[in-house]
């Protein structure tokens, strides 16, 4: 056991080292530094509190700490990083169905039942709050997952009202937890578990009601919901490190949707209440002129030498076929004749936050020429040719002309302003959003079909020639 003062100390130190972890995180350069600094920390929690004052049976403790870290390392090795957002909303799941198991331990907890006046109250809006924001979080987090996994449609549920169902939902959370806190002994029990219940379905309504194209920033808000429930659960459980890890998370989370809404033109309270991203416009799509013409692996070849200046734009697509790899080898070989190369990432490409950077740190790319949206739009207009590899969405010209469009009004990479554009593509079927694409059909657009992987390398054995 470790005195209380000790235990504090190792919070205090803990909760620092998760302020640099965010910190870190910040930058590619010092990314693996804050994750570091992250595992140390929550080691140092982790045995603060298993160790801590009034804890007993750290045995059984310890052996289900030990399998379930068996069990992350097993997961974490054997998913893809194409699949890593689905590892995260459903682990954010996991957050949520522990802030709602624990909110009903602590009511039922002796110790609970035995304060009264005031400090009865408080501690009785915690539980509540707690359960409430976890049962959200945790059927959202799920609902996401089966998004991104396909197991559920990614267009939006939508039906008239459903803003009036959610808002009464809502209400009714409220008259039920007035009617909580009044309960005497554990009759409380039933309000919570029909409060659960009524929240478990709103958030299922709430994230069925936004577009597959959006849930990067779904997952990201499910983040921010997680932190909420942490804190709600460290204030139900006394422990002070719980509460500023779960602030941190929170807020960190909730910068970062506002920054993604910002980067997609979505407003930030649609996150929160749903339905964003499903935002009816009364008339049809605007009809597609142009003609889709293709080239072979030689032709996108004799671009390549052509070219002075290049722009790559990679997207889901590269990260399913793995592709990252030989493109960084054959921007190598161009780079060495001469060539200025660069990658365009836009803020939600593929479907987590960093998504892309991510796969292209994994390949090695130097972090100088990777560059966001906003840093090589200004450059487009004076690039000889753009290879769009695998995306879709995050350049389609829809998003700024048709106002029809699902996606109107999300910044997107202005490739079609680029002397050149080769787009590839395994065949013509629609992006994420579920919208055609007019860059396509551009007199500048060129299609490339099949695998990623496979066309980078049949265009490298051409360079060689």
């Amino acid at each position: 056991m470790i005195v209380k003062e000790i235990q504090t100390a190792a919070y205090l130190f803990a909760a620092i080292l998760f302020i640099l972890s965010l910190g870190g995180l910040s930058s590619q350069e010092s990314a693996k530094r804050g994750v570091f600094y992250g595992i140390i920390g929550m080691a140092i929690a982790i045995l603060a509190t298993v160790l801590g004052k009034g804890v007993e049976g750290q045995i059984y403790i310890v052996v289900a700490i030990a399998i379930a870290s068996l069990i992350g390392i097993l997961v974490a090795r054997k998913v893809e990083m194409t699949s890593m957002p689905q590892l995260v909303a459903i682990l954010h799941s996991f957050v949520g169905l522990a802030a709602v198991l624990v909110g009903f331990g602590s009511y039922l907890d002796a110790g609970t039942q035995e304060l009264t006046g005031t400090a009865h109250t408080i501690h009785l809006v915690e539980v509540f709050i707690g359960v409430f924001i976890g049962a959200i979080t945790f059927t959202g987090s799920i609902i996401a997952w089966g998004k991104l996994e396909g197991k559920i449609r990614s267009k939006p549920l939508l039906y008239p009202g459903r803003h009036v169902v959610n808002l009464l939902l809502a209400i009714a959370c409220v008259v039920l937890g007035a009617m909580f806190t009044m309960a005497h002994g554990g009759d409380g029990m039933l309000y919570l578990y029909i409060m659960t219940g009524i929240a478990s379905f709103i958030g299922v309504m709430l994230v069925m009601a936004i577009g597959g194209a959006d849930m990067p920033v779904v997952v990201s808000m499910l983040n921010s919901y997680s932190g909420w429930a942490a804190a709600a659960a460290g204030f139900m459980l006394g422990n002070d490190l719980l509460i500023v890890t779960g602030a941190l998370v929170g807020s960190s989370g909730a910068i970062l949707s506002i920054i993604m809404c910002k980067a997609m033109n979505r407003s930030f309270l649609s996150v929160i209440f749903g339905g964003f991203g499903a935002i009816a416009v009364a008339g049809s799509s605007e009809e597609i002129e142009g003609e889709v013409t293709s080239l072979e692996h030689d032709a996108v070849a004799d671009l390549l030498r052509g070219a002075k200046s290049i722009v790559i734009v990679p997207g889901y697509g590269m990260a399913v076929a793995k592709a990252q790899y030989p493109i960084f080898d054959m921007v190598q070989a161009l780079r060495k004749e001469g060539k200025d190369v660069k990658f365009a990432i836009h803020p939600v490409a593929g479907r987590l936050p960093g998504h892309m950077n991510v796969l292209l740190a994994e390949a090695n790319v130097p972090y100088d020429i990777v560059f966001e949206m906003d840093e090589i739009n200004e450059d487009l207009p004076n690039t000889d040719l753009v290879m769009v590899i695998g995306a879709n969405d995050v350049v389609n010209p829809g998003a700024q002309d048709d106002p029809a469009s699902p996606i109107y009004g999300m910044p997107v990479i202005e490739v079609w302003k680029s002397q050149a554009v080769v787009v590839m593509k395994r065949s013509m079927a629609v992006g994420y959003a579920g919208v055609q694409n007019p860059l396509f059909f551009k007199e500048n657009t060129e299609m490339l079909y099949g695998d990623a992987k496979e066309s980078v390398d049949k265009i490298m054995s051409h360079l060689k020639e």
